[in-house]
């Protein structure tokens, strides 16, 4: 590559870098957040408000698809998504700044999530804005290449944001990360803004945009020409479901599902968990690059679609490989313990929470939430009309009575916990000692397994860009591009892990929620089996 050609995906791919950085910040410090942010609330309340915050960012993010990618197409590329990482750098820096609840009231928790949505537009536009403009700078017979370079600094960006958490928090201690430190990884990111900015200045339009804007050729109506017109919206519904909702699917399973997974379910404390998660993506962010030249030569949809199939039959091993090589003894107790919650089915409900805003109230629905969240495995059986609940441990037998008690908990809790069930904390519980403690065979078999996840994301995640670069003609390829990627990895990915916990928590299976990324992941493989066109020898020169 030039020097230029490489400043085009360095400015190109820092946007990429600041995506994941404030993903992983917000998601990271949420508890932090809610309780700044949200602190006049009980705090199970003020949790959820502070996930629901992070929701409305990936809620909002296709709509921004729809109007920067709009602009990226009459205006030009390099404008718009220099816009758009102006509006992403100071929202994350503001976030720093904002004074809490305790400070100014209602308008600390108004204002949080006002920058929250801002930046989902801005992240709307920024990607397709991304690759379109490093596609339209590779030659032909390199896009995947070129473009496979921005989906490595996602990657980047999350590892990025690991590292500022963790050295603030050694650096502040727990107490004061609290209270004050937690602001300076927002704060940092000005310096990501500031450099990428400045390089985005220096770019000039992209070539393909420029030839087809000196011809005249220019769409006067991106939207209506993009979703309007049947022959072309056809191609964003067979990307969205051919393609981007299994890579979305895939990705946030190997990322952050798994990392949802080690903390919340095998109860890996948080520094263990980031340390493991961070290995694995510096292990394999080498792969992306590898995928995206590999799609130059053999095709784009056969190494996504691959991907896809490959992760959906071997999610459940890998998972249980997880379980039994990080907490070996909540894998033994789910095999041998029998758990049971016996209750009058009039009384139990659904426990399908995704957006964490239902109370519970009936002691079988409590019950079953407690266990749920105890990572313990169990079943439902039917008992009599009035019957009160009880919960079942082998053959101990604990009452659960209405609106469920402390006393109640801990009386399951001993009762698992003697059975077999591991205590919090337990010795047999993988832990990292520091950053380089990864030789033990422990700490090592993880990583390894988590490393297989994060080649899956490499797989499907490095061929995308140039893939839906090339599905759409020049005109309107910011806006076709830009709306099925956001809907794909903000809506079926982003959603992805409170929709698996709730089913786990629903059916009692800590597995249970896979079935969520699987079976999107397999209904993409064969979309795109039966309607996806290979792109990797088109001339998106001549397309216009």
């Amino acid at each position: 590559m030039s020097s230029a050609e490489k400043r085009v995906i360095f400015a190109s791919s820092l946007g990429t870098v600041f995506e994941w950085y404030d993903f992983y910040l917000y998601g990271s410090l949420a508890a932090i957040i809610g309780a700044q942010f949200f602190s006049a609330y009980p705090p199970a309340t003020r949790d959820i408000f502070a996930l629901l915050a992070f929701a409305a960012g990936f809620i909002v993010r296709p709509f921004g698809a729809l109007v920067f990618g709009r602009v990226g197409d009459l205006v030009g590329r390099k404008y718009t998504f220099l816009v758009t990482i102006l509006i992403m750098g100071l929202s994350t820096f503001i976030v720093g700044i904002l004074p809490n609840a305790a400070t100014i009231g209602i308008a600390a928790p108004i204002i949080l999530i006002v920058l929250r949505l801002a930046q989902g537009l801005a992240l709307g536009g920024e990607y397709g804005g991304a690759a379109t403009y490093v596609a339209e700078h590779a030659p032909n017979g390199r896009r995947g290449f070129y473009t496979s370079w921005i989906q490595t600094t996602a990657t980047l960006g999350l590892f990025l944001s690991l590292l500022v958490i963790l050295a603030t928090r050694t650096f502040t201690g727990e107490a004061a990360f609290a209270e004050w430190g937690w602001r300076i990884p927002f704060l940092v990111s000005v310096l990501l803004l500031g450099i990428s900015v400045w390089i985005r200045l220096q770019l000039s339009e992209s070539p393909a945009f420029q030839k087809m804007k000196d011809e005249g050729k220019t769409s006067k109506a991106p939207l209506t020409e993009a979703f309007g017109q049947w022959k072309n919206a056809k191609f964003a519904v067979i990307a969205l479901f051919g393609l981007v909702a299994g890579q979305g699917v895939v990705w946030y399973t190997g990322q952050f599902y798994a990392l949802f997974f080690l903390q919340s379910i095998l109860k890996v404390d948080g520094y263990t968990a980031n340390l493991l998660i961070a290995w694995s993506l510096l292990l394999g962010t080498g792969f992306f690059v590898v995928f995206g030249w590999l799609s130059d030569k053999i095709g784009r949809k056969v190494i996504i679609l691959a991907g896809c199939a490959i992760a959906a039959a071997t999610f459940f091993p890998i998972f249980k490989g997880i379980t039994a090589t990080a907490n070996p003894k909540l894998e033994a107790a789910i095999e041998r313990v029998k758990v049971t919650v016996t209750a009058d089915p009039a009384a139990c409900g659904t426990l399908f929470n995704p957006v964490g805003t239902r109370v519970f109230t009936a002691p079988c629905d409590l019950a079953r939430d407690f266990l749920s969240k105890s990572s313990v495995k169990y079943d439902t059986a039917p008992g009599a009309p009035g019957q009160p609940t009880t919960i079942r441990v082998n053959e101990t037998e604990i009452a659960y009575p209405q609106g469920g008690t402390p006393e109640a908990n801990k009386a399951v809790t001993a009762a698992l916990q003697a059975a077999g069930y591991p205590k919090a904390g337990d010795a047999d519980i993988v832990k990292m000692a520091n950053p380089f403690d990864i030789f033990r065979p422990q700490v090592a078999q993880v990583i390894g397994l988590l490393f297989i996840l994060v080649v899956f994301v490499t797989m499907v995640y490095g061929p995308i860009a140039a893939m839906l670069v090339e599905l759409f003609p020049t005109r309107i390829r910011y806006t076709s591009m830009s709306l099925p990627y956001h809907i794909g990895n903000g809506w079926f990915g982003g959603l992805l892990p409170a929709t698996a916990f709730a089913m786990v928590a629903q059916t009692g299976d800590i597995y249970y929620g896979l079935w969520y990324p699987i079976v999107i992941a397999v209904a993409t493989v064969i979309i795109g089996l039966l309607f996806v066109p290979e792109t990797k020898d088109r001339d998106i020169f001549a397309d216009t």
